[in-house]
């Protein structure tokens, strides 16, 4: 290909890279936000919330992998953080002694709790924000209609 040739660009594309921009400035908002208001990272508060959403406030650590998005090795980290803050606990499972769930305490229910109103305020604004934006309008005006 010459150097002065652009790559074919599909409809497929175009929407791919929209998505990828918007996602990329909200979770950086996000993430901001909820650090410098609650000291609590974006993958953290998520968990919080899957976890204050589950049945019994307890995931097993693989099912909260795969609930946001993290590998298993990112996981433990992650719920380690949340141990050392008094957030989360972690416990076996009675049928499976080799299967270990990570409970929410009341403390990261607090936390949670006390960091959603930032969550939702800040995930609002950046939708604006986004939906004022030419690039990426059109988009925000299919997944928020």
């Amino acid at each position: 290909m010459n150097v002065d040739e652009k790559a074919p660009v599909t409809a497929d594309g175009l929407l791919w890279d929209g998505v990828v921009t918007l996602h990329g400035r909200v979770e950086h908002r996000l993430a901001k936000a909820l650090q410098s208001r609650h000291g609590l990272g974006l993958s953290e508060y998520r968990a919080l919330c899957r976890l204050s959403r589950a049945e019994e406030g307890e995931l097993r650590m693989q099912e909260l992998a795969d609930l946001i998005g993290l590998n298993q090795s990112s996981v433990s980290r992650l719920v380690a953080r949340l141990e050392t803050a008094g957030l989360t606990r972690r416990d076996m499972c009675p049928k499976d002694r080799r299967g270990v769930y990570t409970v929410i305490t009341d403390e990261g229910r607090a936390a949670q709790r006390d960091a959603a109103p930032t969550y939702a305020a800040t995930l609002t604004e950046a939708f604006d924000d986004a939906a004022r934006d030419p690039a990426l309008a059109s988009l925000l005006a299919v997944l928020r209609p």
